[in-house]
């Protein structure tokens, strides 16, 4: 079993900063490629970002490319999402997710996710 526990969310102008994190716990964590998604209300949830088990490898939706990174701790064991120059549309709920095999866009290949954390950004 992996645990997740998101922090970071909050609301922020258009065009500023946010730093999520995720704390993944359980013996095997470190074996499984995190990821990040998001869902904003009356919508599917998306993929946002991915980043392998060594931390060597990310991947992003089109739209996050440029403003977001993703990052992976192993001393702390944490993963994090620097979003910047945020938007309206960035507005929604970002859920941590874990998996071992499968394809990070396919939300069904996810194994664990975690509450999700609330990102507000105000025009």
């Amino acid at each position: 079993q992996v645990q997740l526990v998101e922090s970071g969310g909050g609301l922020v102008q258009t065009g500023g900063s946010l730093r999520l994190s995720c704390a993944p716990s359980g013996r095997t964590s470190s074996s499984y490629a995190m990821g990040w998604f998001r869902q904003a209300p009356g919508t599917e949830r998306e993929f946002v970002a991915a980043i392998s088990r060594g931390g060597t490898t990310a991947s992003y939706a089109d739209s996050m490319k440029g403003r977001f990174t993703i990052s992976r701790d192993s001393a702390k064991n944490t993963v994090y999402l620097r979003m910047n120059t945020l938007k309206p549309e960035d507005t929604a709920v970002y859920y941590c997710a874990a998996r071992l095999v499968g394809s990070e866009t396919n939300v069904r290949d996810w194994s664990y996710w975690g509450q999700g954390t609330q990102v507000t950004v105000s025009s």
